[in-house]
Order: C-alpha cells, then structure tokens, then sequence
C-alpha cells in the first residue's frame, strides 16, 4: 500500500512539474500584448500577403516566428518588415506600444495614409522606414525621443508642417525629401551633416544645406500708444459717441465674418488638397520639380536642367516642359523606383520611371547604356520612348502598356467572381517571356546578366481579341547598378550564385525565369511558401521539388487550371523545365534558346493534342 502510495505520490508531482514547465515555455513562447498589438494591424489593414491567413497562432513560437514579415529574438517580437506588400489603409494610432522591444520597423513601398504611428517608449528602435506610402500630417516630435534611432526614411509622402530638432547621436541616415514641410531646417548639429538630398522637394523649406535663405523674421511691432482723449461735455458729444460706437460694433462683425470665410476657405482647400494629393501622387512631384526648373532657368546653372533624349522616332516628340505639365499617377513603386502614367496636355500617355538611385552615375555612362536600350525593339519588350539625366533626376519615359502586370494578373481578386486565367493563356504569357528574355540574351550578349530584374511585377500585359500579350520591362540596368548595395534592389539577388557572391552570367536570368515559370503554374507568390519571415533564395522551387519528387503529383498546379486535366503532361513539362532553369548550380540550366525551343515543342504538343 505505502508503495503504491509513493509512486502514486510521485506520478503526481512529475505531472504538475511537466505543465509547470508547459506552462513556463507558454510565458516565454508567447506574449499576448504583442500579438494584440500585431493583430491590430492585421485586422485594419489590406495587404496582398494575406496576413489574415498567415498570422495566426503565437507570433514568437520556439523563439522564431512563422508569421511573414516578423522576426524573434529572447521570445520577443524585434523586426516588423512589411514591405512592398500592398498594405494599404490607416495604422492604428497606438498599437506598437506595446512592442516594447522592436528595433526595425519597416513599411516602404506600400499605400499606406493618415498620420505617422505613435513611438513614444520604443527605447530599442533602431530603424523607422516609412518611405514611398501616403502618409500625411506633421512629424510627431516624440520621434526626437528616441535614444536609439539610426535610421529615418519618411520620403515620398504628403507630410506638412516643420521638422522636429532631430539630435541624436546615433542618427547616421535621415531622409524627408518630397514632401510639403515647411520653414526652417532645424540647426542641430546632427540634422546640419544630411546632405541636400535628404531635404529636397519640399518647396516651403528653408535653410542649410538647402541653397534657399530663410526670409528674415521681421521685428514686432510697437504697441500701438494709448490715446486718452480729452474729456468733453457728455451731452456735447452723446451723438458722436453712439456713431461711434455703432461703426466699431458694424466694423467688428464684419470682420469676424470675414474671419468665418477665410478660415472655411482654408480647411476646405487642405481637405480638397489632400484629397487630391491621395487621387493624384504624382502631379505634386512633377510640380515641386518644375519649380526648381524654374529656378535653374533663371539662373547661370541652368546647365544642370538637360534635356530629354528620344530613341524611339515612331512615339510624338514633346520637350521637358510637357512632361513637368503633365498629369500623372502612380503605376507603381519598385525597388528602382516609381512609374508613373503621365498624360501630356496633347493627350499622349506615357509611362514614366524616375529612378530613386544612380545618383553617382556620369552622364555618359547613363547616356551610353539608355542609348543602347532604346535600339531594343522587340514585341515582347516595353519600348523605350526617351530618357533623362540631370545631377538629381533620372528618367525613362517607356511606351504605355495599360493592363497591369503579370503579378496582378495571376495573384489580385483571387476568389468568387474572378475570371479563371486558363492553361492556354498561361502558356501563351510564358512563352512571351521567354521570346522576350532570348532576344535581350542575344542582342547583349556582352552584359553578364541582359535582363537582371525579371520577375512577375515587370512583365506587363495587354488584351486584344487574341487574347494576352506580355512585354518584359525594367531590363539591362545591371551595368549602372555594379555595387553590391545597389545590384540588391535587382531580382537576380534571389539567384543561389549571387547570395553567395559568385561571378554572375545569363544564367541567372534563367533562374529569375524559372522561379516566373513556377509562379505561373502554381499560383503562388515566390517568398511566401514557406512562410518565413523573409524571402528566402529558393523557397518556391524547393516546395515544388519535394512535391513533385512524389510521382510528379498535380498538387502544385494552380487550382484555376487542375481541372484541365488534358494539359497536365504538358503543365509537368513545363515544371520540370523550370526546375532545370533553378538548379542551385548555373552551369546545369539550359541556355534561354534551349529554353524557348523547348517550349515551343510543348506548345506544339499541346496544340496536336487539342
């Protein structure tokens, strides 16, 4: 009886030490306010991440994190990096606060508006990234607070107002550039060593390093002296008096009347300019730039303005000036930069992209290589109209291809009511591609990777009775981008031989291809498979590998074409060929010749099939 008592005893003290230390990893694996506070951007957000069927569960399990975008560290939440993901929407004004141990925060390249999210009490913050969205307001200037704060990027959005003391120490990046702050730049000793760049296009800014002069504050004016009159005979004056007094009463009225107007007039004129500023990103960036054209115009530096280049004689020749009075839009923002469709005031549309970077570019460099591009004429290529260079800007003005692009296409208004995009059609876009990316490889053949930036938010498509059509775009910058920092912005960055910085060739074009190849036929956004918190190099073809290593089984294909069950062989094919394209070893995938031949063949296949 004592026996079984003492193992009974035992049993049951092991039991409340298992759940003490079940209970003890939950504590540490999880922490509520955390992902409340996550959850709230979930939740108050549109994304094409599809955060709602990715966050779910602890953020931080094991001390790592499944949740996209979101890294662990000591079973907190430290890195928030959501970029370029679509989010579009207002961030809830209060929900990082309980993120007490973030150090990045990271939200470039999305849709973003409102004002800037409350950071009071983020002592860990080391990077704040807000740059490309549509933020409005002023800068809160509690971001002074922040001890630890190295990095500020909150360019290209719609902020007003002045700019806070920032005087850090560990400050060593800051940029508010294009947007509409006003008034002087303060004179901290950390802000005064920013270049000019980090404060350009803010019309209303003054002070150094800016070349424009604040405006002397004028001296306050005198009291006005109090006049006593003297004092007359009350019933001598009683009339003059009551007039008096009637026309300083009329007077009064109708200046607080006026008062009501004018202030009406203004909050109704910043409501429409906002407004306006959120349906028309662009044309503010084209005008804060023709201001400064203005400028240099007026002035010996007028050299610094150049001029635009044609290449392309079959397009309508307009100047510079047409281009500044255009209207324009957002197409789209990307690593390199943002395009915009611009309708001159003759009513010719183009698209134009401004490059963010290049700015340690010669002239001749950019001259000799946009050049070069410009003689690319090929069907399945977007054409190059003309370009611009000056020290500040970098432009190409591109032919227009309105139908969005192969990302959009395969990827946005998934669900009920959506058009299937069938076997035919996928087949006849990839083909496209690959006549596309087989021209560049044979036309510069002397660049090491012709193309460098191929993926499916730069094959742009269009719709005729034929059906689709696709036109690569963003190809041949790899020669103005040859530092490693700056080649990253490029899709060959995911390729395995420039992750281990090997020598790069045409090959990696090939692998870009694949991966598109892959997306394609899978559905699925390359990044996002494994659901890791950044893209990983491979991660879409080795999910397709493990799974067509069982019997080449149909469930990679897209459910939009898995019942067009008479193209699966030529649906394998083509995925074994991608797979080929991807192999971690460049040496072993085809040539883009071979490639295209090949599908040709399974084109031919399909048609004698059908």
């Amino acid at each position: 009886m004592s026996l079984v008592f003492n193992i009974s005893f035992c049993y049951v003290i092991l039991l409340l030490l298992s759940w003490n230390m079940v209970l003890c990893g939950e504590i540490f694996d999880f922490n509520p306010e955390e992902r409340d506070a996550l959850l709230l951007i979930r939740d108050s957000l549109n994304s094409s991440a599809n955060l709602h069927g990715n966050w779910t569960g602890p953020p931080c399990l094991d001390n790592q994190s499944r949740w996209f975008g979101i890294t662990c560290s000591n079973w907190h939440v430290v890195l928030i990096v959501l970029q370029g993901i679509n989010l579009s929407g207002s961030l809830p004004p209060t929900f990082l606060q309980n993120i007490t141990f973030l150090s990045q925060l990271d939200l470039r390249n999305n849709s973003l508006f409102g004002p800037l999210p409350n950071l009071t009490n983020l002592v860990f913050l080391e990077q704040v990234l807000f740059s490309f969205n549509h933020f409005s307001g002023s800068i809160p200037v509690e971001y002074v607070e922040l001890p630890s704060l190295q990095v500020l990027e909150l360019q290209e959005n719609y902020l007003d107002g002045q700019i806070p003391p920032f005087d850090q120490p560990s400050l060593a990046s800051f940029n508010v550039s294009y947007n509409h702050l006003v008034g002087p730049i303060p004179e901290t000793s950390v802000l005064q060593r920013f270049p000019e760049s980090s404060f350009d296009n803010n019309s209303d800014l003054c002070g150094k390093p800016l070349d424009k002069l604040c405006p002397a504050e004028p001296p306050a004016p005198s009291p006005a002296p109090i006049i006593i009159p003297p004092c007359p005979a009350v019933e001598k004056n009683k009339n003059k008096l009551q007039v008096w007094i009637i026309a300083l009463i009329s007077a009064a009225a109708a200046l607080f009347l006026f008062l009501i107007i004018i202030a009406f007039l203004f909050f109704k004129r910043r409501a429409s300019g906002k407004e306006a500023r959120r349906n028309d990103s662009a044309g503010y960036v084209f005008r804060a730039w023709a201001n400064k054209m203005v400028y240099y115009r007026s002035s010996e530096d007028s050299e610094r303005l150049g001029q635009l280049e044609f290449s392309n004689k079959k397009f309508p020749v307009f100047d510079l000036d047409d281009l500044l009075r255009a209207s324009a839009e957002v197409l789209g923002r990307g690593n390199l930069g943002i395009t915009y469709k611009a309708t001159l005031e003759t009513g010719t549309v183009v698209a134009a992209k401004r490059f963010s970077y290049m700015n340690e570019l010669s002239k001749k460099e950019f001259f000799q290589q946009m050049q070069l591009l410009g003689q690319m004429k090929h069907e399945n290529l977007v054409e190059i109209i003309s370009f611009y260079f000056s020290e500040e800007q970098k432009l190409i003005i591109y032919e227009l291809i309105s139908g969005g692009s192969l990302f959009e296409l395969l990827h946005e208004d998934r669900g009920v009511g959506r058009k299937p995009l069938d076997w035919t059609t996928r087949l006849a876009i990839i083909k496209d591609i690959a006549k596309g990316l087989a021209f560049l490889h044979h036309s510069l053949s002397s660049h090491k990777v012709p193309h460098a930036n191929l993926k499916s938010s730069n094959v742009l498509i269009h719709q005729d009775n034929q059906g689709y059509h696709s036109k690569l775009t963003d190809y041949g910058f790899f020669p103005l981008l040859q530092a490693k920092n700056e080649a990253e912005k490029l899709a060959i960055r995911k390729s395995p031989e420039f992750d281990k910085g090997k020598k790069l060739t045409h090959k990696a074009d090939a692998y870009c291809f694949g991966i598109v190849m892959l997306e394609i036929i899978t559905g699925k956004v390359p990044g996002q498979i494994l659901g890791e918190i950044e893209e990983t190099t491979n991660d879409l073809s080795d999910w397709v590998r493990t799974v067509v290593n069982n019997d080449w089984s149909t469930d990679i294909l897209d459910l939009e074409i898995l019942a067009e069950k008479e193209g699966h062989d030529a649906m394998l094919e083509l995925t074994e060929l991608a797979l080929e394209c991807t192999d971690m070893t460049p040496e072993k995938r085809p040539k883009m010749s071979v490639v295209l031949r090949r599908i040709e063949e399974i084109e031919q296949m399909k048609t004698e099939n059908d």
